[in-house]
């Protein structure tokens, strides 16, 4: 079995870990504004997800002999260790429930603001409990502040949503008289209503692709294209399914913490710990099985208006699988990754990795145009919280630790 043991090798796995876990929301929230069924692209990210750690731990976890304390991964399944097992399960269940409610998230609120609010929570809590589970092995005085660090980002980032909510309710009042007295987030008349043509130079229509980003035409041709209406919604809705995903996003890696190291002492004596291979496995089977039960669930009984759908339709829609299958590898790999810099240099440092909202407002400002054609106060706030992940990643990164 391989294990990450010095600070550096810790360091570069929350590295790429970041860059991962920063990539796969923006590869699902583009399918969603291309029409694909949420149902279905969560379906394709399951299985994918579920081969990372797999691979993780019959690659990883099965190099060099098998040792009493350190088993390899084969020999750890048959072992009496179903308490720490339980707590990897648990782990897997909060985080498969949170990926899911995120994923309807990312409509409402938008890919920066929900990553920022629930990295942040994440942190906040998590952080917290891991410090505490992992024997203070974490430098506080640098690993608080750190935290602190992210509770700034965030209410940053809620000023920043508020921010560019205003800025589109001005783009979309000067559009049309139909939104003179209809606020975004509000009721709203239907697209089809308040379609207009658009003219350029020479009097000749511009095609409905043709929209600049951050203009109101390209907000109402990405709520016609999009498989999660957005308009005539309160944006509250998408607020609380991103508290809800953020609190079960910090629960998760205590738990794993927990699995892997035994604080509470529920093993019997001479049983050794689950490795992280192994916890991985069971963490990401139970996140499997709970996906693909609500997921099924959904495509029968869909939330929020979303169209039916059917395992039939899901096994026949190849439009963006492909896409979603590399979503799944990316977080599978991310957590994994995460995982493995946790043990060495304690969970609470590798919390690190929650300044994933860098990478995924990058993707949001590149691939969907969020904040373009925003006021200056948008932009400020926005460099302003993009500032205080990049403090706050290095703070919690400087508090690493060694277990011993």
């Amino acid at each position: 079995m391989y294990l990450v043991e010095s600070k550096g090798g810790a360091i570069l796995c929350m590295l790429v870990s970041l860059l991962f876990l920063g990539t796969w929301p923006a590869v699902m929230t583009l399918l969603e504004r291309r029409g694909r069924l949420p149902q279905h692209t969560y379906l394709d990210y399951t299985f994918t997800n579920l081969l990372a750690a797999v691979i993780i731990a019959f690659t990883f976890g099965e190099i060099g002999p098998s040792k009493p304390n350190e088993p390899n991964f084969l020999s750890q399944l048959s072992q009496d260790n179903w308490p720490s097992v339980l707590f990897a399960m648990a782990g897997g269940v909060v985080l498969s429930v949170g990926n899911l409610s995120t994923q309807y998230a990312w409509a409402f609120v938008g890919l920066s603001v929900v990553e920022v609010i629930t990295s942040s929570l994440t942190v906040v809590i998590g952080t917290t409990l891991n410090y505490f589970l992992d024997d203070k092995i974490n430098r506080a005085e640098i690993l608080f502040p750190g935290v602190g660090c992210f509770l700034i980002a965030v209410c940053l980032g809620s000023a920043v949503h508020s921010s560019n909510t205003a800025d589109n309710k001005t783009k979309l009042d000067s559009f049309s008289s139909h939104y003179k007295d209809a606020p975004l987030g509000h009721s709203l008349p239907t697209v089809k209503e308040t379609r207009v043509d658009l003219k350029d130079s020479e009097n000749e229509t511009i095609p409905a692709n043709k929209a600049k980003a951050g203009t109101a035409a390209f907000l109402i041709e990405l709520e016609e294209r999009r498989s999660i209406k957005v308009f005539g919604k309160s944006t509250f809705v998408g607020l609380a399914i991103t508290f809800f995903a953020g609190v079960c996003f910090s629960l998760f890696s205590p738990a794993f913490n927990l699995a892997t190291n035994d604080q509470w002492h529920t093993l019997k004596k001479g049983v050794p710990h689950l490795t992280v291979y192994t916890a991985f496995f069971y963490f990401s089977a139970s996140c499997f099985v709970l996906a693909i039960i609500l997921n099924l669930t959904f495509l029968y009984h869909p939330v929020l208006n979303l169209p039916k759908s059917s395992l039939k339709a899901y096994l026949r829609d190849w439009d963006g699988r492909a896409w979603a299958l590399l979503a799944g590898l990316l977080c599978g790999f991310g957590n994994g990754l995460q995982f493995m810099g946790g043990q060495a240099a304690g969970y609470a440092a590798a919390d690190a990795v929650q300044a994933l909202p860098l990478v995924s407002t990058f993707w949001g400002v590149v691939l969907f145009g969020e904040y373009r054609k925003s006021s200056r106060r948008t932009y400020a706030l926005l460099c302003s919280m993009l500032l205080m992940f990049i403090v706050a990643v290095g703070v919690l990164m400087a508090s690493s630790g060694h277990r011993k």
